[in-house]
């Protein structure tokens, strides 16, 4: 099931069943980085609404960033963000980085601004958890010591990695990113600011199950819902400019194509 909105999330939320979505994946249009066409959003009433459709034990994946004021210095409205959703009963359960691995030139009293905050935030403790794998770098027969600290300042061998061919993933993404490679998709670099394939991918996989209902009430250019039909989940999308609304659709469209014809 795909079911794609137009209209202001906060107003075609309300229609959305109570605690009726496992999922969000979402990026909102914040601070003003870029257009979107001249929309704007109410950020307290969607966190609310949010955490109402939301399922125990759900999860909302919420990707920002921070501008930055006349001095260079950056406003945290992330941070601001987050302890809102915590204040309304979220659990940030994961404060996680995006890192790209192409970014703009920064101001001139600024280091270069190369990641993201991915905020996961959960209605309760996470029901789902297929927590992603990468490659162990300790050999089983290596001679290099790692340790940990303890509570009470002393320090132990960790031992848990080595002799293991994978681990649990960091919860830093370095994640490939610019023209051709945030996503094969050329249609959806019409939209001004799009979302990763491969962040979408480990979230949905990370925090749902086949058949689940994922969630984006920031839809762009739709990763989210093309990501959640190749995986086989269920779609609710929902987005304020058709222009970009019909972005979403040919993308989502030609996903579901190629999952009918075993192309993914």
């Amino acid at each position: 099931m795909i079911d794609l909105k137009l209209g202001d999330c906060l107003e075609v939320m309300k229609s959305i069943p109570d605690a009726s979505i496992d999922l969000t994946v979402t990026s909102p249009p914040y601070d003003n980085l870029r257009t979107y066409n001249g929309y704007s959003f109410d950020f307290e009433g969607i966190a609310k609404e949010l955490y109402r459709v939301t399922k125990n034990g759900g999860v909302v994946v919420w990707v920002v960033g921070d501008s930055h004021d006349k001095n260079g210095s950056e406003n945290l409205t992330s941070f601001k963000q987050a302890l809102y959703f915590k204040d309304i009963g979220f659990n940030v359960h994961d404060t996680m980085i995006y890192q790209k691995n192409s970014y703009p030139f920064p101001p001139s009293n600024r280091y270069y601004q190369q990641f993201e905050y991915m905020f996961v935030l959960s209605k309760g403790k996470p029901k789902t958890t297929n927590i992603q794998t990468q490659k162990t770098v300790w050999k089983k027969d290596t001679k290099e010591i790692s340790t940990t600290r303890n509570s009470d300042g002393t320090t132990s061998s960790m031992k848990y990695e080595k002799g293991k061919e994978n681990r649990k993933m960091d919860n830093v993404w370095l994640i490939n990113t610019g023209f051709m490679r945030t996503t094969k998709d050329k249609i959806a670099y019409q939209h001004p600011a799009i979302f990763p394939d491969e962040l979408s991918k480990r979230h949905i996989i990370s925090w749902s199950n086949e058949g689940d209902t994922v969630l984006d009430c920031f839809l762009g250019s739709g990763t989210t819902g093309k990501m959640a039909k190749l995986l086989n989940r269920k779609f609710i999308g929902i987005e304020i400019s058709e222009e970009y609304l019909d972005i979403a659709r040919k993308r989502i469209e030609e996903a579901q194509q190629a999952h009918e014809s075993g192309l993914f």
